[in-house]
């Protein structure tokens, strides 16, 4: 199987040595971009992805104490602890241009945690989409009344999650396990399979459900006591909103995966250019984990409500404390009058 042998893959950027100018002027100019690229994703996106996330988590585990138990908000809340930790394996880019330099075991593992959560905030999110589904239309079996229970469905989630991660990890290979590379999360020395596994399991599929969703709210005819679909999409603004972000930012890494791929199976490391752009459709990757969060924290109805209370309680602190200062100016004033 000479297809899974990759000890001769490597980066363009790293390929040794450049035998013109032109080519030197094109590392040059591709690590510069990168550069600036990862540079702003760390300053705005990543600083806004957390505390969005982290206002999530404060304001559903709120809910949760005060026994406003929804099963969306639990499946919410979820999807924000697999986005936060996107955004945590997002650190990795830090060092772009340049790579993460560790053992094949090691890289690996990595590998394996990221997709774990790659995996995860796509299904849930689905659930999600789903539970939606069932909400204007009631359920009439077992099965779709077994999807309304949230922690069942979570930890089926979950296992299945489990499952095709440790699927990545073995499609990562084996051989070569205590060597030093060059480390993304989505492995370059992983084997074209892992790629199209990835693809299938990670976009393909669930792309296909989320079209089926879409396609059931708007074809299906509803029951009579039930809102109209606009109305419906209208009641939860978010949710659509990440499903369209979610589909362009995957659609873009997924397609350069499979570039990836086909550059394997032809045996070429590509040029400076195809490794610029799939270090860019990474960090478009952590981008929709970041704008997710803050589409939940400022278009989902719970989390909206008490931004707006938060927003409030400062409008009026603030006339409060324009108030009081107006006595202290007023003695001065009397005081240069006499």
């Amino acid at each position: 199987m000479t297809s899974h042998n990759m000890t001769w893959i490597s980066y363009p950027s790293k390929s040794q040595p450049f035998h013109s100018p032109e080519e030197i002027e094109a590392v040059i100019t591709s690590q510069n971009i990168i550069s600036r690229v990862m540079h702003c994703y760390i300053a705005l996106f990543v600083p806004t992805g957390l505390i969005a996330g982290i206002c999530i988590l404060i304001i559903f585990i709120k809910n949760h104490l005060q026994n406003k138990r929804e099963s969306l908000d639990l499946l919410l809340l979820h999807f924000t602890l697999s986005n936060i930790i996107m955004i945590f394996f997002s650190f990795t880019v830090i060092s772009r241009p340049d790579y993460l330099t560790a053992t094949h075991l090691a890289c690996s593992v990595l590998s394996f945690f990221f997709n774990f959560g790659y995996f995860n905030s796509q299904y849930v999110f689905i659930l999600t989409l789903l539970t939606l589904l069932l909400e204007r239309f009631p359920p009439s079996t077992a099965l779709c009344k077994a999807i309304q229970r949230p922690i069942l469905c979570v930890g089926l989630v979950l296992t299945c999650t489990f499952c095709l991660s440790m699927t990545e990890a073995v499609l990562v290979g084996t051989d070569n396990y205590h060597l030093e590379v060059h480390c993304q999360l989505d492995p370059l020395f992983a084997w074209p399979e892992y790629e199209i596994v990835k693809f299938i399991f990670g976009f393909g599929i669930p792309s296909l459900l989320q079209i089926c969703c879409f396609t059931v709210l708007w074809a299906k005819e509803a029951p009579a006591a039930a809102p109209s679909w606009q109305q419906h999409i209208g009641a939860y603004p978010a949710m659509y909103a990440i499903s369209v972000t979610t589909f362009i930012c995957r659609l873009f890494y997924n397609v350069m995966i499979l570039f990836r791929t086909a550059l394997k199976l032809h045996r070429s490391i590509g040029t400076t250019k195809n490794e610029l752009v799939m270090n860019i459709a990474e960090i478009v990757l952590f981008c929709e984990s970041c704008a997710s969060l803050v589409v939940i924290l400022f278009f989902h109805k719970p989390c909206k409500d008490e931004v707006l209370k938060v927003i409030q309680r400062c409008r009026r602190k603030t006339p409060a404390n324009n108030h009081l200062e107006i006595p202290e100016a007023a003695p001065a004033h009397q005081s240069g009058s006499q």
